[in-house]
């Protein structure tokens, strides 16, 4: 994905932000100093699935930056990484002991905020941060330069495996034979993990694809895996 229209797509989402009843997440991964997350928004994508991090910072500087299909990867240098913690702490510290932070307004996506701290859960963040009172923009600004991280590192990410996922529903159009060495049954009952080979030419992320079994039709997507991540 070309670096300007990712920009684009990870600028939109700081438009309109709200929870949901029962956030997606991503798996854990390993070495990670910040994970945010954004919920599937992006017309006929999947709003079941679970999209890729929007922003991944690594303890040896390795940053991932993602969209509603794909990653883009690259490498920080130390003062830029002090940076975007300075602003994951700025949100942690505004969300306080109850991990929520609220904006005025209301939205219609949904932003979570992981950070290395054991046995709490991650940082949920509602409302519209253009609809900031005065003494929220700090909050604001420090969400914005995360949710809009762009840099000149980044390229995109060829993962290693994928987080398979299915379930039984049909959608629209025509539909794919299924071409995975698991069996589909096993796929609909727990995410599997994939190679890329196997993956390549299906779409990814949040992006879904309609296969047909026999007189059954599954919805199923395939989430990029990062370095040590498990579904």
């Amino acid at each position: 994905m070309h670096r300007t229209r990712l920009s684009l797509a990870l600028a939109a989402a700081a438009i309109a932000l709200v929870v949901l009843p029962s956030p997606s997440r991503a798996g854990e991964i390993p070495n990670a100093l910040i994970v945010l997350e954004v919920a599937p928004g992006t017309p006929g994508s999947d709003p079941k699935a679970v999209a890729p991090p929007r922003l991944v910072l690594l303890e040896d500087g390795q940053v991932f930056v993602g969209g509603t299909g794909r990653l883009e990867a690259g490498k920080l240098e130390k003062p830029e990484q002090q940076a975007l913690r300075r602003s994951a702490d700025v949100v942690r510290k505004a969300a306080g002991g109850d991990g929520v932070f609220a904006f005025p307004g209301e939205g219609t996506r949904s932003v979570y905020l992981r950070l290395p701290e054991k046995d709490k859960p991650p940082i949920t963040i509602t409302g519209d941060p253009d609809a900031a009172a005065p003494d929220q923009a700090p909050v604001a600004a420090a969400l914005a330069q995360m949710l809009r991280f762009d840099h000149p590192s980044l390229q995109p990410y060829k993962p290693a495996s994928y987080a398979l996922s299915a379930r039984e529903e049909r959608l629209s159009g025509g539909c794919r034979a299924w071409g995975f060495a698991v069996p589909l049954e096993q796929a609909a009952a727990a995410p599997v993990v994939v190679s890329g080979a196997e993956a390549d030419g299906w779409p990814s992320g949040a992006w879904p694809a309609s296969v047909c079994a026999g007189d059954k039709h599954y919805v199923v997507t395939l989430r990029p895996l990062l370095p040590g991540e498990q579904p």
